[in-house]
C-alpha cells in the first residue's frame, strides 16, 4: 500500500492535495473550498465560513472537466497522491514491542535490581532476575503480536470498484468503465447509482433524484437529499459540510437516484480517513490499567525501601556491611509478584483465544478483556441489538381511531408499486411490513379495496425532505382516472391533506398518544386525478383525502430478553442511548424487561435535549438514574458515557458508526460488530462477529474468568510473599547468620513463580462470575496484610521446630540444615496457600482444579526433595533429621486450620469485597 506523501494531510486540516493543481479540501463546518479561488486561502488554510466553489470552479481547480481525465494524467496523479485506500495501522516491530513491555512497573524495578546485583558482582542473582525479565517480556510481546494478527483480518475496504469516466487521449470520447477504487484520483469524474458506495469525497456535477445514506458519518437514520448547485446558495453558507447538498463523502451510500460527481479528496485526505487515523484523541487509562498501577506502585514503594532497610538493620545490629546487599536484593525480589505480567498476559490471551474460537469475538487490546469483566454498565442503541430492525404492523385505524382494514390495503397498494417502480437498492422495511400484514388479512370482502386490482403508473419515492412516498396507480376499466396513494410521516401527510386547522390538530394529538405508547405511525392518504401522460411531481401531492394511520411496532430480538437477564444477574446494567422517539425506546425496553423494577417509567426516560442545561456533576446523577436516553446525538452519547465513568462505573459502549466514535473512545471498553465501519472497528477494543447481546454476555463471562484468575494469583502471591519477607527480615536480625542465602531465596522464588503459572489455566468458581471483577488496591492491601502476618507467624513458628530438631547441630552444618528446613517449610506453606486461598468456592466446590492441584503438589515435592538431592549442597543446604518433618507436619496442620478459619471470617465480614476480590 502506497503511503500518502508528507505534503498531504487528512481531510479537515485544510491543506491541498499534493501534486494536484488547485486541489479541493473539505473544511470543518464550512464545506469544501478551493485553494486559490474566491473565499479560499491560497495556502489552503481554513477561513471563515463563505460560499463553496461552484462545479465549474472545482473542475478548473482540479485540472479536470465533465469529460473526465485522460488515462495518462490519472496515472501520474496516482503516483503523486498514492492509492485511494484508508491508511492502515502500521504493525509494531518486535524490538519496539519488546522494549514497550519493559515499561511495566514491576518489570522495570526487577531490571534495576538485576543491574544493581551485577554491579556488586552478585552474578547468580543478576542472571536469575534478568531471566525473569526476559521471559516476561517475550511472553507478553508474543501474545500481543498474536492478538494484532487476529484483528488484521477484520479490515475491509470501503468499496471495491467505481464507475469512472476517462479518455484514452485528449481528443478521444469519454468512456465509462469500472475501475478499482484504489486507482481513483482527485479530478476523476464518476457516476453514482442506487446501491453504490461513495468511494471518495466528491462534489456533485449533476443529479437525478439522488439521496444518500450517511449514517456512518452523521448518525442520521434517514437518507438525505443531495443535488448539484450551479450557483452558491446563501442559505447554506454557515452549514456544516454534511448538511451541504453538493458534497458527498466516503463512507456514504446511494439509496436512490443517480448522479455525476468529481472527486476532490482520496485516501488519507477524506473525512472518513481523518477519524480513522486516530485523531479522536488518545483513550484514557482503562479500569484494568488504573487498578494494576495502584497495586503496583504501592508494592514498589515497599520494594524500594526493603534493600536499604535490610542493609541499615544488619549494619546496626550485626555489624554487617555490603556483603548483605545480595541478600537485601533477593528479599526485595521475593516481595515482587514478578510473574504478574506473564500471568496477566497468559490469562487474558487464553480468554481472548477462547472467545475468538467459540464466540466469534476478537479482543484487540488484551487488557480490555479484564475491563469487560469489570463492566457494570453497558450502553447501546436498541436498533439491531434489542430489536430485529424489522417492524410489524400492529393495526390500522381511520380518522376516528376505529379499525379500518382498507387503510392498510391502500397502504399496501402504495408499498407494492413503490417497491416495483422505484429504483431502490434495498426494499424499505416499512413497505415490506405492510405487504406482509395485508397478506394475513386474506382476500378483501366485496366493497373493500383490492390491492391486486390496481396497476402502477409512476412513483415518487420517499425522501427525507418530503418524508412521504407516492404511488400513482390506475384501475383497469376506469379510463381517464389516476389515483395517488401517499403514505409517510404523519405531519407531512396531514400537511398535504384538505383539512381544517382543528381537524389537523386533533389528528396530530391522536398520533402523539399512539407514538407515546411505543408505536411507529404511517399516515395514509389518497386523491383522484385526471389521467395524463406527463411526469408526476411533488407538486401533485396536494388536496389529498386523509384515510387513516397504520401502526407498527418493533420486533424484539428473540435472544435479547434472555441476554439482558444474564447480564442483570451478573451485575451489568444496560443503558439505551438512541436517536429514536422516547416512547418507542421505552416500549421496547419494557417489553424486554430491561428495567429491574418493572415497566420503564417517565423517570427512567430522558431526552437528550434536557441534558444540555446540566452541568457535568448534575449529569452524573441523571446518567446513573435513567435507563433510556432518547434523541441522542453523538456528542450526547459521549457525554453520557463520560458521566457514567465519572460516577465510578466501569462502562462498555456498543457502536458501529463514525457517529459512535466519541463514545467508543469515552468508554472503558469500546465494542463494535464486525460489519461496522472501519473507523469504528479501529477505535473499538472488542469486535463481535454479530451485533447481539449474547456475544457480549460470553465476552463478559470470559473477562470475569480471566480476572478471577489474576485476582487469585495476586491475593495468594502477595500474602505469601509478604509473610516470607516479614519472617526473613525478623530472622535476619535474630540469627547470627543470614536465614537464607541469596541463591536459596531466588531458587525458592523461581519454583514458586513456575507453580503460579497454573493460575492462568485455573477455572474460577461461580462466585467469581456473579459480580463485576475489580482490582481494588485498598481491598488487596487489607487482605494481604492480614494473611501475610498469619503466614509470617507460621514461618517464625518454624524457628522453634528447627531449634528442637537441630539443637545438637553447630557451625556450618547447623546453618546448612537451618537453610534447608526453612526452604522446605516455605515451599510447603506456599503450596498450602495456593490451595486454601484460591478463588472462593462453596463447601462443595473446594476441590482445586487439575492444573493448580498438580502445581501445588509439584511445589511441595520440590520443597521436600531438593535439599536431599546433590543440588542441595550446591545451594548450601543439607539433609534434615526425621524429627523435623514430624514437627513441621504439626506446624503446617495448625497453619492450615488457622488459614481456613481466617478465610471464612474474612468472607463473612467482607462478603462484597471478597466477591470483588474473587
Amino acid at each position: 500500500m502506497n503511503s500518502v506523501p508528507e505534503s498531504t494531510s487528512a481531510a479537515g486540516h485544510g491543506r491541498p492535495t499534493a501534486g494536484v493543481p488547485g486541489s479541493v479540501t473539505p473544511f470543518p463546518g464550512t464545506g469544501p473550498r478551493v485553494a486559490g479561488e474566491p473565499g479560499g486561502d491560497p495556502a489552503g488554510r481554513a477561513a471563515p465560513a463563505v460560499q463553496g466553489p461552484t462545479p465549474l470552479q472545482t473542475l478548473r481547480a482540479l485540472g479536470s472537466g465533465p469529460r473526465g481525465l485522460v488515462e495518462a494524467e490519472a496515472e501520474v496523479r496516482l503516483a503523486r497522491t498514492g492509492e485511494n485506500v484508508l491508511p492502515a495501522r502500521r504493525p509494531v516491530p518486535w524490538p519496539r514491542r519488546f522494549l514497550r513491555s519493559l515499561r511495566d512497573p514491576f518489570t522495570s524495578v526487577l531490571l534495576c535490581l538485576g543491574l544493581v546485583s551485577a554491579v556488586v558482582s552478585a552474578w547468580g542473582t543478576a542472571c536469575v532476575i534478568l531471566a525473569l525479565v526476559a521471559v516476561s517480556c517475550v511472553l507478553r510481546s508474543a501474545e500481543e503480536h498474536r492478538a494484532d494478527r487476529s484483528t488484521a483480518s477484520l479490515r475491509e475496504l470501503v468499496a471495491t470498484t467505481a464507475t469512472v469516466v476517462r479518455r484514452a487521449s485528449e481528443d478521444a470520447s469519454p468512456v465509462e468503465r469500472e475501475a478499482p477504487v484504489a486507482d481513483l484520483v482527485p479530478g476523476d469524474v464518476i457516476r453514482l447509482r442506487a446501491g453504490d458506495l461513495v468511494p471518495a469525497d466528491v462534489q456533485l456535477l449533476r443529479t437525478d433524484g439522488l439521496t444518500v445514506h450517511q449514517s456512518a458519518l452523521t448518525g442520521e437514520s434517514a437518507p438525505v437529499v443531495k443535488r448539484a448547485l450551479d450557483v452558491p446558495d446563501p442559505a447554506l453558507s454557515g452549514a456544516g459540510p454534511f448538511a451541504q447538498p453538493q458534497w458527498c463523502f466516503q463512507g456514504s451510500s446511494v439509496t436512490s437516484g443517480s448522479g455525476t460527481a468529481v472527486i476532490v479528496a482520496t485516501g488519507g485526505e477524506t473525512r472518513f480517513a481523518a477519524t480513522h487515523d486516530g485523531r479522536a484523541g488518545p483513550r484514557g487509562a482503562s479500569a484494568f490499567d488504573r487498578s494494576v498501577q495502584g497495586i503496583s506502585w504501592t508494592l514498589i514503594r515497599f520494594m524500594l525501601l526493603t534493600p536499604p532497610l535490610v542493609l541499615m538493620a544488619n549494619a546496626a545490629l550485626r555489624g554487617r556491611g555490603l556483603e548483605t546487599l545480595p541478600f537485601a536484593v533477593a528479599v526485595a525480589v521475593g516481595l515482587t509478584p514478578e510473574m504478574l505480567p506473564v500471568i496477566v498476559t497468559t490469562a487474558l490471551a487464553r480468554g481472548a483465544a477462547r472467545l475468538a474460537r467459540t464466540g466469534g469475538v476478537i479482543v484487540k487490546r488484551l487488557p480490555a478483556l479484564h475491563d469487560l469483566g469489570a463492566v457494570d454498565v453497558l450502553c447501546l442503541d436498541k436498533t439491531g441489538t434489542l430489536t430485529e430492525d424489522r417492524p410489524v404492523v400492529a393495526g390500522a385505524t381511520d380518522s376516528g381511531d376505529l379499525p379500518a382494514p382498507d387503510v392498510l390495503r391502500w397502504a399496501a397498494v402504495g408499498a407494492f408499486w413503490t417497491l416495483h417502480l422505484a429504483e431502490l437498492p434495498t426494499a424499505d422495511a416499512l413497505d415490506e411490513a405492510v405487504l406482509d400484514a395485508v397478506e394475513e388479512y386474506g382476500p378483501p370482502d366485496p366493497g373493500e379495496v383490492d390491492p391486486e386490482a390496481y396497476e402502477g403508473v409512476a412513483v415518487l419515492p420517499f425522501d427525507p425532505v418530503r418524508r412521504v412516498a407516492t404511488a400513482v396507480v390506475t384501475k383497469p376499466g376506469r379510463i381517464g382516472v389516476h389515483t395517488l396513494v401517499t403514505k409517510g410521516a404523519v405531519e407531512a401527510v396531514l400537511d398535504r391533506c384538505a383539512l381544517d386547522r382543528d381537524e389537523r390538530d386533533r389528528l396530530l394529538a391522536l398520533a402523539d398518544r399512539k407514538a407515546a405508547s411505543g408505536l411507529r405511525l404511517l399516515a395514509v392518504a389518497r386523491a383522484e386525478r385526471a389521467a395524463r401522460a406527463g411526469a408526476y411531481t411533488p407538486a401533485d401531492e396536494r388536496g389529498l383525502t386523509f384515510l387513516g394511520l397504520v401502526a407498527l411496532r418493533d420486533v424484539p430480538d428473540p435472544s435479547a430478553a434472555a441476554a439482558l437477564g444474564v447480564l442483570a444477574r451478573r451485575g451489568v446494567a444496560v443503558k439505551v442511548l438512541t436517536g429514536d422517539h422516547p416512547g418507542t425506546a421505552a416500549r421496547i425496553c419494557s417489553d424486554l424487561g430491561l428495567h429491574p423494577g418493572g415497566p420503564v417509567g417517565a423517570d427512567d426516560v430522558v431526552t437528550a435535549d434536557s441534558l444540555d442545561g446540566l452541568s457535568d456533576a448534575e449529569l452524573v446523577s441523571v446518567a446513573d438514574r435513567a435507563t433510556v436516553f432518547a434523541r441522542c446525538t453523538p456528542e450526547h452519547k459521549a457525554r453520557i458515557v463520560a458521566a457514567l465513568r465519572a460516577g465510578g462505573h466501569t462502562t462498555g459502549f456498543l457502536g458501529d458508526g463514525v457517529n459512535d466514535l466519541a463514545a467508543l473512545h469515552a468508554a472503558d471498553v469500546g465494542i463494535c460488530p464486525r460489519n461496522a465501519v472501519d473507523v469504528a472497528r479501529e477505535a473499538a477494543d472488542v469486535v463481535l462477529a454479530e451485533k447481539n447481546l449474547t456475544a457480549i454476555g460470553h465476552a463478559v463471562l470470559a473477562g470475569r474468568r480471566s480476572s478471577g484468575n489474576i485476582a487469585a494469583y495476586l491475593r495468594i502471591t502477595l500474602s505469601s510473599n509478604l509473610g516470607n519477607v516479614i519472617a526473613m527480615l525478623t530472622a535476619g536480625l535474630m540469627l547470627p547468620f543470614l536465614p537464607m542465602l541469596p541463591a536459596q531465596v531466588l531458587v525458592q522464588n523461581l519454583c514458586f513463580d513456575a507453580a503460579q503459572l497454573a493460575f492462568a489455566f485455573d477455572r474460577p468458581a461461580a462466585s467469581a462470575l456473579r459480580r463485576p471483577t475489580e482490582l481494588r488496591p485498598r481491598d488487596f492491601l487489607r487482605f494481604i496484610t492480614g494473611f501475610g502476618l498469619l503466614n509470617a507467624a507460621a514461618d517464625l513458628a518454624t524457628f522453634g521446630v528447627l531449634a528442637l530438631a537441630l539443637h545438637n547441630a553447630s557451625g556450618d552444618s547447623g546453618e546448612a540444615a537451618f537453610h534447608a528446613g526453612w526452604f522446605t517449610e516455605n515451599l510447603l506453606t506456599q503450596a498450602l496457600v495456593m490451595v486454601l486461598l484460591r478463588t472462593g468456592r462453596g463447601a462443595a466446590e473446594r476441590r482445586p482444579g487439575g492444573p493448580l492441584r498438580a502445581a501445588a503438589a509439584g511445589l511441595a515435592v520440590i520443597g521436600v526433595v531438593l535439599p536431599l538431592t546433590p543440588v542441595g549442597p550446591l545451594l548450601g543446604m543439607s539433609a534434615l533429621p526425621p524429627l523435623y518433618y514430624l514437627l513441621l507436619g504439626s506446624v503446617l496442620g495448625l497453619y492450615a486450620v488457622g488459614l481456613t478459619a481466617a478465610r471464612r471470617r474474612y468472607e463473612r465480614r467482607h462478603a462484597p469485597e471478597a466477591a470483588t476480590l474473587s
